[in-house]
């Protein structure tokens, strides 16, 4: 299995007990797969509850962190660019995970599918219901 960076949906779904979401994460860490963007670090944080920021914090440690650097937001910035022409409106954050996975080799874990539409790069995730 390659390495996989895990989307924020994916990582909330953890949080709040998902199944599937549990079984990832654990096979992943097990694995020492699991990698988390400091993107979706500033996104958990950021619509946390404060009786929810131990839990948060722990599952953040749990996570080799992905940084932002110069290539990453170089290629990110012509991935927004590229679907923007194309008529795809994409968030810069999801452009700039999307480019960290390229960079760095990962696949990405998501179900936000439309967040992410370069060929071969997610993972494939059971649908919640």
């Amino acid at each position: 299995m390659p390495t996989v960076l895990v989307d924020t949906d994916v990582a909330i779904d953890f949080l709040r007990g998902v199944r599937y979401s549990k079984e990832l994460l654990k096979s992943l860490w097990e694995r020492n797969l699991a990698y988390l963007s400091v993107l979706s670090v500033y996104e958990l944080v950021a619509g946390l509850r404060e009786k929810e920021r131990a839990d948060t914090e722990h599952f953040i440690q749990a996570f080799i962190l992905e940084a932002v650097d110069d290539p990453v937001a170089r290629r990110g910035g012509e991935l927004f660019r590229t679907y923007r022409k194309k008529g795809i409106t994409l968030t810069s954050v999801d452009c700039l995970l999307m480019a960290t996975a390229l960079e760095r080799k990962h696949k990405i874990a998501s179900r936000n599918s439309s967040h992410f539409p370069e060929k071969g790069l997610l993972l494939k995730i059971p649908s919640v219901t």
